[in-house]
């Protein structure tokens, strides 16, 4: 099983409601349930999109679940040319899938994601710490929850209400060292969001804009 993780930016921001639409919808679920992908949602934070999902067999690319949003986005460089969807990198995950009966979901959950931005300066630090607490104390949140990373940007998804329970496995570190003080250590490692409400000055919640499943070969759709 593979976790996927991408970041895309709509050329106009009123196109988020193409990606609403019960006709994108219907073409998705068909994709999903050829390309053997589940549990995908889609967020949107000012134009900017944010997706996640899980494939089941081989890594399956956006472009091939959602050729039709192509003329709606804008061109990322690097990676292959006239690329509109980047992959971000797993920097954390409280657990990782080790088999189809270990990832299951047991309860119903709703994803949620919310977005953060490093100071250039600070990435290598924020990675460390983080590796550092996903090896000492795997299971220590969320079942689901992972940090990808694009550039300085930060993706953070995860389902709620959470799934709490041990790891399957044990880390690869036998060290102590997450500090105690997280919260502290981490807040230089931001930049804060302009006018952003209380609570929301270094993580941004995202507009929940499709949630698709395709489990046990049912599948089920929600558009936000």
């Amino acid at each position: 099983m593979k976790r996927c993780l991408y970041r895309a930016e709509m050329l106009e921001e009123q196109e988020a409601v193409f990606f609403r639409s019960e006709a994108l919808s219907a073409s998705l679920a068909e994709a999903m349930k050829r390309l053997s992908v589940d549990y995908l949602s889609l967020f949107n934070c000012g134009g900017q999109l944010f997706l996640y999902y899980e494939c089941l067999e081989s890594e399956i690319t956006p472009e091939n679940l959602l050729p039709q949003a192509a003329s709606r986005l804008a061109v990322w460089p690097g990676g292959e040319r006239g690329r509109r969807w980047a992959p971000l990198t797993d920097i954390f995950h409280y657990q990782q899938p080790v088999s189809a009966e270990h990832w299951e979901r047991h309860a119903a959950t709703t994803p949620y994601g919310r977005i953060a931005r490093l100071k250039p300066e600070a990435a290598a630090s924020y990675i460390y710490y983080h590796y550092q607490y996903q090896e000492e104390r795997p299971g220590d949140g969320d079942k689901y929850g992972i940090i990808g990373q694009h550039e300085n940007m930060l993706f953070f998804y995860a389902e709620r209400p959470d799934t709490r329970e041990p790891a399957p496995y044990a880390g690869k570190l036998q060290t102590s060292l997450r500090p105690d003080n997280w919260a502290e250590v981490m807040e230089p490692h931001f930049i804060k969001w302009a006018g952003a409400p209380a609570g929301q000055e270094l993580w941004r919640p995202l507009e929940l804009v499709l949630e698709q499943r395709a489990c046990a070969g049912k599948l089920g759709t929600r558009n936000a």
